[in-house]
């Protein structure tokens, strides 16, 4: 995937919001502590995870802002919690973010009053299917029974639109699980395959792999199609040999994660937890693969989904 080079970025903030003021940002002396609200994900996975040590940077850094963590389905219903004001921040898939500022897919209610803080890392989707299965590529599996993600996951936006654009010959069963509940169904037989979409090695799959062999289906080619029919989102990326015990890479389909604030959050507010993020940027979980390191540079690169001032003064800084 291409950088952008360092006048462009430069470019870029130059031309997201007029030029911020001066004045300090955070909360000073004895103002009043302010509650933010975080929609994370799933218990135990690694939005929620991403999340509370977030939360625990932010409070470190100032501790006049204190955020709760509140556990969801993930992405869409987070950009719903956002554009509603029941949520200040939260996690999401880049195209499901990609969707909620145009009011598409998902979102075709209206656009949403969301904005990016920062790209964080790269997911990875998983089409996952035991070892001795007789489905070998994404055609396959017409007719199967197969988990897409927990209904309102970003991880169910993606199966959907796999499966549309890989042009099955009949459509699959499909059931809404999550990642926990499709691993137990796949391990029991009641389903023959299940997406995610998340870092690598996801650690329900690793231990799937360490109870009996598992293969993940290759998605290769089909990056471009996703990116005609859906938007520029979608990469194409590999899953790294040996990951989940697999003799060699397997290729599919990447697309960003990105933290998220309602347009409406106070520009020092923004700043501050954007701040916070790559101060403690070590303490933050991420996957170990190409494209996860949260990194100033890449961070910037939130595509059609608007980055907030606050965020973009904080890169400024940083840029000079």
């Amino acid at each position: 995937m291409a950088v952008a080079t360092h006048l462009s970025r430069r470019g870029l903030l130059a031309a997201a919001v007029p030029v911020l003021g001066l004045a300090a940002a955070g909360c000073s002396g004895g103002s009043p502590r302010r509650r933010l609200t975080l929609a994370s994900g799933p218990a135990g996975g690694p939005y929620a995870i991403f999340g509370q040590r977030l939360a625990e940077a932010v409070h470190r850094r100032d501790d006049k802002l204190s955020v709760r963590v509140v556990l969801t389905s993930a992405s869409v219903e987070n950009l719903h919690m956002l554009g509603s004001g029941g949520a200040d921040l939260a996690m999401s898939l880049g195209d499901s973010a990609a969707d909620a500022v145009v009011g598409l897919g998902p979102f075709s209610g209206g656009r949403l009053p969301v904005t990016a803080l920062a790209r964080v890392y790269l997911n990875y989707t998983h089409l996952v299917v035991l070892g001795g299965s007789p489905i070998r590529k994404v055609a396959d599996l017409a007719g199967r029974r197969v988990s897409l993600g927990a209904a309102g996951s970003g991880t169910a936006v993606i199966g959907e639109r796999v499966l549309a654009v890989a042009g099955l010959a009949r459509p699959v069963r499909p059931v809404k699980l999550g990642l926990d509940e499709s691993v137990a169904a796949l391990e029991a037989k009641e389903i023959d395959a299940f997406f995610w979409s998340g870092g690598v090695p996801t650690a329900a799959i690793a231990a799937l792999a360490g109870r009996e062999p598992i293969r993940l289906i290759p998605l290769d080619g089909l990056a471009r199609p996703l990116r005609k029919a859906n938007g520029p989102t979608y990469v194409g990326v590999s899953v790294p040999a040996s990951t989940y015990r697999q003799l060699a890479e397997v290729p599919t389909v990447g697309v960003p994660s990105y933290l998220m604030a309602r347009a409406a959050l106070p520009n020092d507010v923004a700043y501050e937890v954007t701040r916070a993020m790559f101060q403690y940027r070590d303490r933050l979980p991420g996957p170990e693969s190409p494209g996860s390191y949260l990194d100033e540079r890449y961070a910037i690169g939130t595509g059609t989904v608007p980055l907030h001032p606050g965020a973009v003064r904080y890169y400024r800084s940083v840029y000079g």
